[in-house]
C-alpha cells in the first residue's frame, strides 16, 4: 500500500509540475513543439533563480515524503527513488497529454537546472525512471526490500 500511495503522490506531483511548465511555456511565448532547451535562453537571471528554487522545493518535497514514509535509511532512499521516478515519468506523460510535448523521445530537454542545466534527450529520464520503477518492483517481489 505504501508503494502505491507514493506512486500516486509522484504521479500527482508530476502532473502539477507539467501544468506549471505548460503555463511557463505559454508566458514565454514558446511553441508547444519547441525544445525546453530554448526556454532557459529566454529566462532572465531573476527568473532562472526562481526556477531553481522551484526545483529545489520539488526535491525537498520528495525527500520529506520518503523520510516520513520509510523506517530505515535504505528504505527511505528506495522510497525517494520510487517517488522520484513516478514524478519524473508522469511529468512527461502530463506534458504529452496536455500539449503533445515532447513530439519525439529524441527531443532535447532541460532535465534540471541545479547546480547547472542538465541537457539530454527526453528518452533518457523516461528510461531511467522506468528502469528504476521496474528494479524496485523486482526487489519488492523478490522480498529483498
Amino acid at each position: 500500500m505504501k508503494l502505491f500511495l507514493l506512486a500516486l503522490f509522484g504521479i500527482a506531483m508530476g502532473h502539477l509540475e507539467g501544468v506549471v511548465v505548460v503555463y511557463l511555456r505559454q508566458v514565454l511565448g514558446m511553441l508547444d513543439s519547441e525544445s525546453n532547451k530554448e526556454s532557459i535562453e529566454k529566462f532572465s537571471k531573476k527568473y532562472m533563480y526562481i526556477e531553481m528554487t522551484r526545483e529545489a522545493a520539488t526535491i525537498i518535497m520528495l525527500l520529506v515524503i520518503a523520510y516520513l514514509s520509510g523506517v530505515t535509511s535504505i528504505e527511505k532512499g528506495i522510497l525517494f527513488l520510487w517517488t522520484f521516478a513516478f514524478w519524473d515519468l508522469f511529468y512527461y506523460v502530463s506534458l504529452y497529454i496536455l500539449i503533445k510535448w515532447p513530439p519525439r523521445l529524441s527531443t532535447i530537454d532541460v532535465l534540471f537546472l541545479i547546480p547547472k542545466p542538465w541537457i539530454a534527450p527526453v528518452w533518457f529520464p523516461i528510461g531511467v525512471s522506468a528502469i528504476t520503477i521496474l528494479v524496485i518492483i523486482a526487489l519488492y517481489l523478490l522480498q529483498i526490500i
